[in-house]
C-alpha cells in the first residue's frame, strides 16, 4: 500500500482535497487490514465468470527420468526456482485450436511472467520460455511443472539443459505439489483473462497485449505473503506462520543479488509506471477481449448444454380438490 500510494500521489492520481482524498484517508489505508480490504473490494470483485477446463495431459515421455518435487519439499533460499503451467483460454470446449497462456512464478520472490501462445505445439512453448528468459530480471535457475506433455518432452528437457537449467516435475495428480503456481493461474490468468473462449488471431495479439501490464501490476504493486515455518497454538494444533506482505520487486531488493545498477534500473521502472493509468490500460483490454469473446463463447456454451431429462412423464400429480 505504501508504494502504491506514493506512485499514484507522484502521477497526480492523488491529489489531498480532491476526490475525497485526505491525509485521514491515507492513514486509514496504511493501516487497514488485508481482510478489511477484501471487504470493501467484495462486489466490485464479484464476477460470474465460466469455469474452466483442464486440459493437462500427462506426458509418459521422459517422466521416470525427471525428479520430483512433492508437496512440502524444502526449498533453497536462491533465487531463480520457477513453478510453470499452462492455462487454456478454451471456454466450454477443448475441440479446435485456441490461445493458451504460459504462467511462471518464482518461489521466493513471487515474480511472475505470463505470455499468451497460440496452442501447446513445442516451437510456441520454447519460445515463450525464451521470452521469460528476456523478461525476467535474474536468472532462471530451475524449472517445476507438472506432468503435462507441453513440458515433459525432449525438446523442452533440451532447452532447459542448454541454459543448466535444472528439472523437476510434479506427482500426477496432486495439484499440492504445484500450490504456488495453481494459485497464480487463477488470481492472475483467470481473474484478468477471465474465462471465455479465445480462438482468434485479434484475441492473441490482445492477449500478448494484455499480461505484459499484469505483469508489471503483479510485480511492482502487488504485495504477497511468503510462508516462513510452522507454530502451535495454546490448544496445540498446528499452525502456518507467514512474513509481512511484500511486493516481489521488494523481495528482489533485499534479496541482496542485484548489482546497484540493476536495483537502480528496477526502481526507476516502478516509479515510471502510474498504477492508475495502467489499471485503466487493463481494463480497457479487457473490455474489449470480452467483447470479442463473451457473445460467441455463451452461445458455444448454449449448443453444447445438454437440456435437462423430463422428469414429469409417468408421474401421478395427486389430486388436490
Amino acid at each position: 500500500m505504501p508504494a502504491l500510494l506514493e506512485s499514484l500521489a507522484a502521477h497526480g492520481e492523488l491529489v489531498s482535497g480532491k476526490r475525497r482524498y485526505c491525509s485521514e484517508v491515507r492513514g486509514e489505508l496504511l493501516g487497514m487490514s488485508a481482510a478489511t480490504i477484501d471487504r470493501y473490494l467484495a462486489a466490485a470483485k464479484a464476477r460470474g465468470a465460466l469455469q474452466g477446463v483442464s486440459t493437462a495431459k500427462p506426458g509418459t515421455l521422459l517422466r521416470t527420468s525427471i525428479t520430483i518435487r512433492k508437496a512440502g519439499d524444502e526449498l533453497e533460499n536462491d533465487l531463480g526456482l520457477f513453478e510453470a503451467d499452462t492455462v487454456a483460454h478454451c471456454g466450454p470446449m477443448l475441440k479446435g485450436e485456441f490461445a493458451r497462456a504460459v504462467n511462471l512464478t518464482d518461489m521466493v520472490t513471487g515474480w511472475v511472467f505470463a505470455t499468451a501462445i497460440r496452442n501447446n505445439a513445442r516451437v510456441h512453448i520454447i519460445a515463450a520460455l525464451d521470452q521469460a528468459v528476456e523478461a525476467i530480471p535474474f536468472p532462471i535457475a530451475g524449472l517445476d511443472c507438472d506432468n503435462g506433455s507441453e513440458f515433459i518432452n525432449h525438446d523442452v528437457v533440451a532447452w532447459a539443459g542448454q541454459r543448466e537449467i535444472f528439472f523437476t516435475r510434479s506427482r500426477p495428480y496432486r495439484k499440492n505439489d504445484q500450490a504456488t503456481i495453481e494459485s497464480k493461474n487463477n488470481h492472475l490468468v483467470r481473474r484478468y483473462g477471465f474465462h471465455w473462449r479465445y480462438d482468434t488471431v485479434e484475441a492473441l495479439i490482445l492477449l500478448n497485449r494484455l499480461w505484459p501490464l499484469v505483469n508489471n501490476r503483479f510485480n511492482h504493486f502487488t504485495p504477497t505473503k511468503k510462508p516462513t515455518g510452522w507454530a502451535t497454538t495454546a490448544s496445540g494444533r498446528r499452525k502456518r506462520l507467514y512474513d509481512a506482505p511484500r511486493t516481489p520487486l521488494e523481495r528482489l531488493l533485499d534479496a541482496g543479488v542485484l548489482s546497484t545498477g540493476q536495483a537502480e534500473q528496477l526502481i526507476a521502472r516502478r516509479a515510471a509506471i502510474n498504477p492508475a493509468e495502467l489499471a485503466r490500460d487493463i481494463q480497457r483490454l479487457q473490455d474489449q477481449l470480452t467483447g470479442m469473446a463473451k457473445r460467441p463463447t455463451l452461445d458455444l456454451v448454449a449448443a453444447t448444454t445438454k437440456p435437462l431429462p423430463d422428469t414429469t412423464r409417468g408421474v401421478k400429480l395427486r389430486s388436490t380438490a
